[in-house]
């Protein structure tokens, strides 16, 4: 069958949170560090809950972050709630800004070539406050933020959702992601074309998963489209 869409992951797909092998913004427990709290106990408690930030079990920043300080034992002011969560909002907002060329090249050929265009990210509404007003959003046919349907990836709901929102079988549609969450796995079981998308990552990081087609540039996903199209009129 012919590629009729590509889904994109997000963050260290169309995004990258680094820069020279830094993080170009402060984490949540650099914040909350401002109100004496132990970082990595915060750090423990926010792995904790994971998931439930990712499905919307946990509607926003603030209410994870009431929740981790009761679970602490700390009784913060609501405004220094309120102020955390706004530089959290900030911080976040740096990766869209200044989206790599190539990225948007990219997405403006596959426009051209009439494929859809899709993305499924596992995020928090604070995470993707910057989403509507960045580069990215006007080449996007439909998006999925997985707290506002309540599943993240692996799980093939968000999967399934995804194309049908976009009117598309899993075996018509391309998935391409970093590989976090084992979000390969979960598109390559519903039945997508799973891609390894390494071009923000290190050579470590992009050797630690294995079993998908790498591109270490975007410009590649063009050409391996064209390739499965090529093959699927013989």
């Amino acid at each position: 069958m012919r590629i009729q869409a590509v889904f994109f992951d997000l963050f260290e797909t169309l995004i990258t949170e680094f820069e020279n092998g830094k993080r170009k913004a402060s984490r949540s427990n650099h914040f909350v560090a401002q109100l004496g709290i132990d970082s990595k106990l915060f750090e423990a408690e926010w792995k904790k809950r994971q998931e439930h930030r990712m499905n919307g079990t946990f509607p926003d920043f603030p209410s994870v972050l009431e929740d981790i300080l009761n679970t602490l034992g700390h009784d913060v002011p609501e405004e220094s709630i309120h102020a955390i969560h706004e530089q959290r909002i900030a911080s976040k907002s740096i990766p869209f800004n200044g989206i790599d060329s190539s990225v948007l090249e990219m997405l403006e050929q596959l426009r051209s070539e009439g494929v859809k265009i899709g993305l499924i990210s596992n995020c928090t509404p604070e995470e993707v406050k910057a989403w509507e007003a960045s580069a990215l959003a006007p080449y996007f046919d439909d998006v999925v933020f997985s707290y506002a349907v309540h599943s993240a990836k692996p799980e093939p709901v968000i999967y399934q959702l995804a194309c049908q929102r976009l009117g598309v079988l899993p075996s018509e549609a391309i998935f391409v992601g970093d590989g976090g969450s084992n979000e390969l796995t979960g598109a390559s079981s519903y039945g997508l074309h799973a891609y390894h998308a390494t071009w923000f990552l290190t050579e470590d990081w992009a050797g630690k998963i294995t079993g998908y087609p790498k591109l270490s540039r975007p410009s590649e996903l063009i050409g391996q489209i064209q390739l499965r199209n090529i093959g699927s009129v013989q």
